[in-house]
């Protein structure tokens, strides 16, 4: 399954006019946001129920590369992924999530930039 939804993540990245029924509502950290390095926790909230053994969350760097792959809690609310991570040195990130919607199915991937400050 991990590697379907890694499948769907590149095809919508190829397919940017596809539409998708799962809207991320809320995230920490926040789109350019600016926290300090002790940070370790990440979360992203949805409009709906999603597939927390399913979902992919991770973080590369401002070159793209893999910082780190995190591991969703599967007992946090339907809605929401919710996983610590590494603390991360001073620069430019992004966290990655590519989660599929309960119970239709759909699949919804994104990411959200943030910084990290020591």
């Amino acid at each position: 399954m991990k590697r379907f939804l890694a499948s769907a993540l590149v095809a919508a990245t190829l397919s940017p006019s596809l539409a998708w029924a799962m809207a991320m509502t809320q995230s920490h950290p926040a789109a350019q946001e600016t926290v300090d390095g002790n940070n370790a926790q990440y979360s992203v909230r949805f409009d709906g129920p999603v597939d927390h053994r399913e979902a992919l969350l991770s973080i590369t760097g401002a070159d793209g590369k893999a910082v780190s792959t995190l591991h969703p809690l599967l007992d946090s609310a339907p809605n929401v992924l919710f996983a610590s991570g590494p603390r991360l040195a001073s620069g430019d990130y992004q966290l990655h999530w590519v989660v599929r919607s309960i119970p239709a199915g759909d699949i919804s991937s994104g990411f959200v930039p943030f910084k990290v400050k020591q």
